[in-house]
């Protein structure tokens, strides 16, 4: 107690307690997180469950270790499945709460394009479902799975595809803007018809029309984006000088679109026998010719990708950031659609290049998974 100038006591003030003082730094530093959350996040979940479908579909096709194979699928679908739940949550809130700064992100040319692995993650960790899900759930389960995740990543795909690109139609950028990262929303939407098939024989014949119908649909849609895109792109790195280091890992993601695209077409030949009657081995052929053909462009971009990867790393180096996630889920579509080729075409040489693509999937999703979870423990990884 003390006194103040006419006489009349007054209460001191308590000095927060240590413990206090800190608790408030620490939930403010949880609000800042909040507030500036990368939305490349759920990048992540894309290239873990994709990493979990490709070692369940055991590359190389060597039987001794197909449990082993399947086993450490479903434990990576477990810790994809873990990972999505926690960031739909993280998610939501930052929209809840700092919904300007949310939008301000899908405005930018760069930062805009990543929000599109939410959508990205829930459609891939349908497809992931389909085909690891029976080693974890009973088939109801994986249809009612399947279906929640296909219709929120579906729906939340195309709103931001749209919504991105209308952002950039009514912007101005410079040349220098274009980068990898615009493919993420062509690519989701080339993943609707692999979330879309595995629901067809659980559904009524007309139903089972519609969701083909749509399949197709959303792949020619997600097709078309890339091929705009890629023209985008090309022309970006033929015509202005390399883009910096830090946008390095957004070349790659160009295998995302060829990787789903090869597979997509497969999909939806093989969840369409029924609708096509007598002309269904044409079309399964057609698919598997389209794919292979579009595979091929791939082998040319990996080629790319990894020169001016190489050329970077001599310059330099990459300082690493949370875009390095794009090394993974398009290396990791890539992946299952020369598995998927090798035993379409049953070549055992596919079947070779196949493992020899697991192999370096593995080495780069470790690496970043190791990296991300270590600049997660000192607070790096906040920072953009």
């Amino acid at each position: 107690m003390t006194t103040d100038a006419t006489g009349d006591p007054t209460r001191t003030l308590p000095t927060p307690p240590d413990g206090e003082s800190t608790l408030q730094s620490h939930r403010a530093a949880a609000q800042a997180r909040m507030r500036d959350l990368h939305p490349g996040w759920f990048a992540s979940v894309m290239g873990t469950a994709i990493v979990a479908v490709a070692t369940y579909d055991n590359p190389g096709n060597l039987s001794a270790l197909r449990g082993l194979a399947q086993g450490a699928g479903a434990g990576l679908a477990v810790l994809a499945y873990a990972m999505g739940a926690v960031l739909v949550v993280a998610y939501a809130l930052r929209w809840v709460r700092h919904t300007e700064a949310a939008r301000a992100d899908l405005r930018h040319p760069v930062m805009g394009a990543m929000h599109a692995t939410v959508p990205g993650g829930l459609l891939v960790l349908a497809v992931m479902t389909s085909v690891v899900g029976p080693e974890l759930l009973s088939a109801s389960a994986v249809t009612v799975v399947v279906a929640t995740l296909a219709i929120l990543g579906a729906a939340l795909g195309l709103l931001i595809s749209v919504a991105f690109a209308y952002g950039l139609f009514t912007g101005e950028h410079p040349a220098a803007a274009v980068n990898g990262g615009w493919f993420v929303p062509p690519v989701v939407t080339i993943i609707i018809p692999m979330a879309l098939t595995p629901l067809m024989p659980h559904v009524g014949a007309g139903t089972a029309r519609l969701l083909l119908a749509l399949g197709y649909a959303t792949y020619g849609m997600g097709f078309v984006l890339f091929l705009l895109t890629m023209g985008l792109l090309h022309d970006r790195l033929v015509l202005h000088p390399m883009p910096p280091a830090a946008l390095a890992p957004t070349v790659w993601i160009a295998l995302g679109p060829v990787g789903v695209g090869t597979l997509a077409p497969l999909a939806l030949a093989r969840a369409g026998q029924s609708v096509f009657g007598a002309a269904a081995p044409a079309v399964t052929l057609l698919s598997q010719l389209v794919g292979t053909a579009l595979w091929g462009f791939g082998l040319w971009w990996l080629a790319i990708a990894v020169t001016l990867l190489v050329r970077y790393v001599r310059a330099g180096g990459l300082p690493f950031h949370l875009g390095w996630w794009a090394f993974t889920f398009p290396l990791g579509a890539f992946t299952v659609a020369t598995v998927t080729l090798a035993r379409a075409w049953q070549t055992p040489a596919l079947e070779g290049i196949a493992a020899l693509l697991y192999v370096a999937l593995v080495g780069f999703w470790s690496v970043v998974a190791v990296r991300t979870a270590a600049a997660t423990r000192t607070g790096r990884i906040w920072q953009r």
